[in-house]
């Protein structure tokens, strides 16, 4: 003898009334399907709810790829916003020695970054100029050479404008003190004009992962490009 529930006449007649309220349920959806699964055996087999289950694979699927895609372009947009108060903030002041402190001041935090170093190559011992020492923490002054093997790390190859890796701890030479704590660099190389020797801005992070290899370098390539320009005018 079988006997069977009757559904609620209220509850009955909502779901006829909203049958959409049933249909947008996901859960509810699974549950009628597996209980209809059921009712038929396993004698038969349904590929339509086959063919429902891998469409709802798929669907899921699409709408994973479409949030990560959302989520790259919001990242993006605030890289670009970020980027572009740095310049601004970069543009702001009127000598060298206040654009250099800027530089390891405000533009470094807005770039959330922890070390900024400017290294220029030049043919003259710079060690001891009081006139070097004034302008910060910020400035370095190497050797002629010293840009490329820094960039390339020795290896042949033509120069990369902007260079993104981690690091096991930064370079004594380049970070100071802060060294051991670094654990990747931005190194934009910078290119002066002819009869200039280059030069190359690096940006040193405690994060491991706020520059790695696998990263675009289009917005880093940008604040290169203005930084370049701006020191044109600043060696002019």
């Amino acid at each position: 003898m079988t006997s069977s529930l009757k559904i609620d006449d209220d509850l009955r007649a909502r779901i006829i009334s909203r049958p959409s309220v049933i249909l947008d349920d996901k859960d509810v959806m699974h549950a009628l399907i597996a209980a209809n699964e059921k009712a038929m055996g396993t004698n038969i087999v349904d590929l339509r709810g086959i063919a429902m289950e891998r469409l709802e694979r798929r669907l899921d699927r699409l709408e994973d790829t479409h949030r990560s895609v959302i989520a790259a372009a919001y990242e993006n947009l605030a890289g670009t916003n970020q980027v572009h108060r740095a310049i601004m903030r970069m543009l702001d002041p009127l000598n060298f020695e206040d654009f250099l402190h800027g530089l390891g001041g405000e533009v470094a935090d807005i770039l959330r970054v922890d070390s900024v170093r400017l290294v220029l190559e030049s043919n003259e011992r710079a060690d001891d100029d009081p006139a070097i020492r004034k302008l910060g923490d910020v400035l370095m002054v190497a050797e002629p050479g010293y840009v490329s093997q820094y960039l390339t790390e020795g290896r042949m190859g033509g120069l990369r404008p902007v260079t993104l890796r981690q690091l096991a701890a930064g370079d004594r030479a380049i970070f100071g003190d802060k060294a051991d704590d670094i654990r990747s660099e931005a190194c934009l190389a910078l290119n002066f004009g002819e009869k200039r020797l280059p030069g190359m801005l690096v940006l040193g992070a405690e994060d491991p992962h706020l520059f790695t290899p696998q990263q675009g370098t289009d917005l880093m390539a940008f604040f290169g490009g203005v930084f370049e320009r701006t020191m044109r005018r600043w060696l002019a």
